[in-house]
C-alpha cells in the first residue's frame, strides 16, 4: 500500500526532451508540477540529430537557447544525401527557408546524455519537483478521468500521487497510453530495425558542412552518420524486416557488414575505430516499427512524443515531435488550469496540431522512400505535403527542418487508422509518376493529402523573430491560437468560441 499521499496540479512521467518541456513549461506558468524519471540521469539514449524548431522555437520558449549555445554541441547547417538514382550526394541547407536565413539556419548534433540532463536541470530551476529513479506502478482513474498514480521511490516505497493531469512521456516502450483509451496502430510501410555503434576518427564532409547528418541509403536500407564532435561519431543501419536476417547473431558483426555494403559510409570510416568501451562501446539494436495512437488524450491524461506516436528516423523528427507536443500539451493545461477554458477545446486544439504534424511527416516520408526517385521528386512531394505556398526547395527544407507545423491536420483519428494502411501503395504510386512540374500532379488524387494552411515556419521562425509566439489567425476553422508567451490558447480576436477542431 502507498505510504504517503501528495497532491499537484501535473505529474509528468519521463524526463526526456518532452517530458522535461511539458514540466518545465507549465512549472513556469505557475503550477505545481512533479516530473517522475524512471532512471539516473544522466542516460543513454538515441536521437541525436536536432531541427531549427527544436533549437529556436522551443529553446527560446524555455529560455535555454545560450545554454545549448555554450554546451558546444556541434553545428548542423542541413543534411547531406546520398539517395534517390544519382550517385551524388546532394545537400540543403536550413538557411534557405523563409524567415530563418543564416540567424535561425542551423540546429546541432547532440550528446543525449548532455542535451537531455541540460533539459532536465532546467525544469528543476524553473520550479518542477524532479524525481529519478521513480518507477510508475499504477494509473489511478475516478469516473472516467484519470485522477493520479502511484509510484515507487528509489528505496522501494510506494507513493500515491493525485494530479489535474497526467501526462506521458515515457516513450515508446511505456504503458501508459493505454491510459487514453484507443489503440496503437502499426504504419504498414516503416517496419526497420536498426542496428548502430559509435565511431571515433570517422571522416567528416568538407566545410561548411562538416557537422551535417549524412544519410546514405544503399541496397538494404539507409544509413545515418551524425558527427558528434570533432572525433566522434554515432552510425546507424536502418533496414526493412525482409532483410531482418542480415541483423540476427551478433549486432557487431552485423554492423560491419552492412557497412562493408554502402561505399559512402565504408569510405567515411575506412580510417576510422569502434568505440568499444564506456556508454559508447556497445553496438545497439532497436526495432524502428512506426506507429500512431487513435486517441492522444482523454480526461485527465495527455500522451506526448513517442508516447502518442513515432516515426522513421530519417529526417530527425524524434525530438522535434517531442518538445513540439510537450509544448501544445503544456499550452493545454495552462489554459485549463489558469484560465478555465474548457478541457475538451483546449486538448481538442493539442491533439488536431500534433496528429497533422505526425501526419505530415508520415506522408512526406512514405514517399521518400521511393529510393529510386530522382530527389527534384523529393522536393515536390514536400512542396505539395506543405500546402505549396513555398517554392519545392523551399517546402523541402520548411518540412525536413520541423518547420511546417501550420499545416491541415488530418485529425480524425478513425481516418487516420484507415489511411495508413494504404499510405504506403498511394504515395508509392504518386510518387512514380510525378514529375517537376505541378501540371497533371497525381497528388491532387491522393486521399493521404488535403488542403494545407500556409504556416510552414510557424515555431522556429516565432523563435528566430524574438521569441514573440502570438498568433493572429487558427490553424484550424473554428480553432484556437498561441498566446504571444507560447505558453497559452485563447480564443481568436473578434471570433466567438468554435467547435473543437
Amino acid at each position: 500500500m502507498p505510504v504517503s499521499s501528495e497532491e499537484f496540479d501535473a505529474v509528468v512521467v519521463g524526463g526526456g526532451p518532452g517530458g522535461s518541456t511539458a514540466a518545465a513549461l507549465i512549472a513556469m506558468a505557475g503550477h505545481r508540477v512533479l516530473l517522475l524519471e524512471r532512471e539516473r540521469f544522466p542516460r543513454y539514449q538515441i536521437g541525436e540529430s536536432l531541427l531549427p524548431s527544436t533549437i529556436h522555437g522551443i529553446g527560446r520558449l524555455l529560455g535555454v537557447e545560450d545554454e545549448l549555445h555554450e554546451a558546444g554541441f556541434m553545428r548542423k547547417r542541413g543534411g547531406t544525401f546520398r539517395w534517390g538514382s544519382a550517385p551524388e550526394t546532394w545537400t540543403f541547407s536550413f538557411a534557405d527557408a523563409p524567415g530563418l536565413g543564416e540567424t535561425g539556419g542551423y540546429a546541432y548534433q547532440v550528446e543525449r546524455m548532455r542535451f537531455d540532463a541540460l533539459l532536465l536541470d532546467h525544469a528543476r530551476r524553473v520550479g518542477a519537483d524532479v524525481r529519478e529513479e521513480c518507477a510508475v506502478r499504477a494509473v489511478h482513474h475516478h469516473d472516467g478521468r484519470v485522477t493520479g498514480l502511484t509510484y515507487r521511490s528509489p528505496e522501494g516505497t510506494e507513493a500515491e500521487v493525485r494530479a489535474r493531469y497526467v501526462i506521458d512521456a515515457s516513450g515508446n516502450t511505456g504503458r501508459l497510453h493505454t491510459a487514453a483509451g484507443g489503440r496503437r496502430v502499426y504504419s504498414p510501410f516503416f517496419r526497420n530495425i536498426a542496428v548502430f555503434g559509435y565511431f571515433e576518427g570517422g571522416r567528416r564532409l568538407p566545410p561548411p558542412n562538416q557537422g551535417n547528418i549524412l544519410c546514405a541509403a544503399f541496397d538494404t536500407g539507409w544509413f545515418w552518420y551524425i558527427p558528434l564532435t570533432d572525433r566522434l561519431t554515432s552510425v546507424g543501419a536502418v533496414v526493412h524486416r525482409e532483410h531482418a536476417d542480415q541483423v540476427q547473431g551478433d549486432p557487431e558483426q552485423a554492423l560491419a557488414k552492412l557497412v562493408d555494403q554502402c561505399a559512402l559510409i565504408r569510405d567515411h570510416l575506412a580510417d576510422a575505430r569502434r568505440v568499444t568501451e564506456g556508454t559508447y562501446g556497445r553496438v545497439r539494436v532497436r526495432k524502428d516499427y512506426s506507429y500512431c495512437n487513435t486517441r492522444f488524450w482523454a480526461p485527465g491524461v495527455a500522451l506526448v512524443g513517442d508516447a502518442a506516436c513515432f516515426i522513421d528516423p530519417v529526417f530527425s523528427s524524434g525530438v522535434h515531435l517531442a518538445t513540439y507536443s510537450a509544448m501544445l500539451t503544456a499550452r493545454s493545461v495552462n489554459s485549463v488550469l489558469g484560465a478555465g477554458m474548457d478541457e475538451g477545446r483546449a486538448f481538442g486544439e493539442f491533439e488536431a496540431r500534433y496528429r497533422r504534424e505526425y501526419t505530415v511527416f508520415h506522408d512526406f516520408l512514405a514517399a521518400f522512400y521511393s529510393m529510386q526517385a530522382p530527389k527534384d521528386t523529393y522536393f515536390w512531394q514536400a512542396h505539395k505535403v506543405t500546402g505549396g505556398q513555398a517554392g519545392a526547395l523551399a517546402s523541402f527544407i520548411n518540412l525536413v527542418g520541423g518547420l511546417s507545423s501550420g499545416d491541415r491536420a488530418l485529425i480524425d483519428a478513425d481516418q487516420l487508422t484507415g489511411r495508413l494502411a494504404t499510405a504506403s501503395r498511394v504515395l508509392d504510386e504518386s510518387a512514380d509518376g510525378y514529375q517537376a512540374d505541378p501540371a497533371g500532379d497525381p497528388w491532387d488524387e491522393s486521399p493521404m493529402l488535403g488542403e494545407t494552411f500556409a504556416q510552414s515556419d510557424a515555431l522556429a521562425g516565432q523563435g528566430v523573430a524574438r521569441g514573440d509566439f502570438a498568433e493572429k489567425t487558427p490553424q484550424f476553422p473554428g480553432g484556437l491560437v498561441a498566446t504571444a508567451d507560447g505558453m497559452h490558447w485563447a480564443e481568436p480576436a473578434g471570433e466567438p468560441p468554435g467547435d473543437t477542431p
